[in-house]
């Protein structure tokens, strides 16, 4: 069977969307649904052809919900997505190692809270590429709002699980400053020092830093190799005062 294509777009001033289309089946699915009244989204499904089928939430923030409503009624797409009222829209909700269809591979589901409490990934083992949302990030992860240190920490965890050449699609490209304060926490770390300069060439020619691997997060990125919630709490915390 021909491989699922990706078209990663921008909305708002650094978020990401993404389209995931099956050729052989022609199903689409777009991850989260932000700008308002879905332009960005629909705008997306214009530029590549594709026909929506089906739209998975991550968490509640308005940067991730604030189309979906308009996106369900202009494709009639079904939405997969967290249990939580803030989120007008969900047809299907899921929890923890649910798993549902898309194309005729199964996609996994994560919960990973921290950032909020209904934070969810999207793993296609198929495809070896995971959707983060707001847990992981290019040399980083998301700040924590509704849950603590512990259950972040717990859910980078989870992604660790993930085999290496596993393509992670995040939702914010904060790749440029989060290298910054990784330069400024860690001395020694060769491979963070030469992905920092790629990241500065790609920016400066107007191009993402995102998607990145589970193994480059894992060779480079300070919050995920943190390997105990007392290393992952003094990254957060120097971090969020960096």
């Amino acid at each position: 069977s021909m491989s699922l294509e990706f078209h990663q777009f921008c909305y708002r001033s650094d978020n990401y969307g993404v389209l995931i289309h099956d050729p052989a089946s022609g199903e689409t699915a777009c991850v989260d649904v932000g700008s308002e009244g879905a332009t960005a989204e629909l705008a997306a499904l214009a530029q590549t052809g594709w026909k929506l089928t089906q739209i998975w939430i991550t968490h509640h923030h308005g940067d991730h919900t604030a189309g979906l409503e308009a996106l369900k009624a202009a494709t009639g797409a079904q939405v997969y997505g967290p249990d939580n009222a803030k989120i007008t829209g969900i047809d299907t909700t899921l929890g923890d190692g649910d798993n549902f269809s898309f194309a005729g591979q199964q996609v996994q589901v994560i919960h990973t809270p921290g950032h909020t409490l209904d934070m969810l990934n999207y793993h296609l083992p198929q495809a070896k590429v995971v959707f983060t949302g707001d847990t992981l990030f290019a040399l980083g992860c998301g700040r924590v709002f509704e849950g603590d240190i512990a259950m972040m920490h717990n859910s980078l965890e989870k992604l660790k699980g993930l085999p290496d050449e596993t393509v992670v699609y995040c939702s914010h490209e904060y790749t440029q400053a989060n290298a910054k304060f990784c330069l400024s926490f860690v001395s020694d770390n060769e491979a963070l020092a030469n992905r920092a300069e790629l990241i500065d060439q790609l920016r400066a020619a107007g191009e993402a830093t995102v998607p990145t691997t589970i193994g480059l997060e894992r060779a480079t990125n300070p919050f995920f190799y943190a390997d105990s919630v007392e290393a992952f709490t003094e990254v957060r915390s120097a971090k969020d005062k960096f």
